[in-house]
């Protein structure tokens, strides 16, 4: 949060108190802050704290975790600035991933045997939380075909807390430019498949454009666009229309019928409690405020 002052208002005196920025005392209140509240600050289900590696490697993770998509999560902690967090992120990166059973085993005891079946293993993650980065840890993220997350904390008096994502990078699959799995009963002539084909492509570009670090997640059933958590989720076209979930509150929304719904409490693929239905071009451009309000929320 280089740059980022806040002020706490007075209006009965008119005036204005800045909120010193601070760090932890010591790296643990970090770490024990985020895992009591780690779905909602990252989008991850906490699983384990002080996961132990065993004799061989001789560590231990600072918390293991599993995103809204089912990719495995490892997040390490920093008080301060330190080197060696990247490197020791990746040295616990490649252990889990030479230890896949027994995470699924993890996850099976804390989440069920669904979740378990489910865990993505082709994009794993790597969350780092420290008080500052230097310019030669971005350096190094983006040299990294892993999707390591850079997050810079910060307190602010004795109830505030921010996150800021430093650097992002994706080390999942290289860009889909359609869907894979399009059902053959959607029964739609080449014509109307080629306009949501482009209506798809163009949908993709958007939310990549979004801003700096959003990475795409491939699934089955979805296509999930994320910062450090899920801000849309893409479902393969269904005969006429693409169907996007977006993490905005439907009933801060006007919401408009065949455009978009709330499916709160309603099974659907991907994470959001609001559903829009894009037919055309013109649908995509007024759901550009949408899109914006769920990315920021993100």
């Amino acid at each position: 949060m280089v740059g980022l002052k806040l002020f706490r208002t007075d209006t009965t005196k008119r005036g204005v108190t800045e909120v010193t920025p601070r760090l932890a005392e010591i790296e643990a209140d970090v770490q024990s802050l985020v895992e009591a509240h780690m779905e909602m600050l990252l989008g991850v289900r906490f699983l384990a704290s002080e996961y132990s590696t065993g004799p061989v490697h001789a560590g231990r993770i600072d918390s293991l975790g599993l995103d809204e998509n089912g990719a495995p999560v490892i997040v390490e902690y920093k008080r301060g600035v330190d080197a060696g967090v990247i490197n020791q992120g990746l040295f616990y990166l490649a252990w889990l991933m030479d230890h896949r059973a027994e995470f699924e085993h993890l996850v099976r005891d804390r989440l069920g045997a669904r979740a378990a079946a489910h865990v993505l293993w082709g994009s794993p993650r790597l969350i780092c939380i420290a008080g500052d980065f230097t310019r030669y840890d971005v350096h190094a993220v983006r040299e990294h075909r892993r999707s390591i997350d850079l997050v810079r904390y910060q307190l602010f008096g004795t109830d505030l807390l921010g996150l800021e994502t430093v650097a992002s990078v994706s080390g999942g699959s290289p860009t889909v430019r359609r869907f894979r799995g399009l059902p053959a009963a959607a029964a739609v002539d080449d014509g109307q498949r080629m306009a949501l084909d482009e209506l798809a492509q163009a949908l993709d570009e958007t939310l990549l454009g979004l801003g700096d670090g959003v990475n795409r997640v491939q699934r089955k059933t979805y296509r999930a666009y994320q910062r450090l958590r899920n801000f849309a989720c893409v479902c393969p076209p269904q005969k006429s229309k693409l169907v996007v979930y977006l993490k905005v509150d439907p009933k801060e929304t006007d919401l408009v019928p065949g455009f978009t719904r709330d499916v709160t409490g309603l099974g659907h693929h991907g994470t959001g409690d609001l559903e829009v239905r894009l037919r055309t071009p013109r649908d995509l451009d007024r759901a550009q405020d949408l899109f914006r309000a769920s990315y920021a929320a993100a």
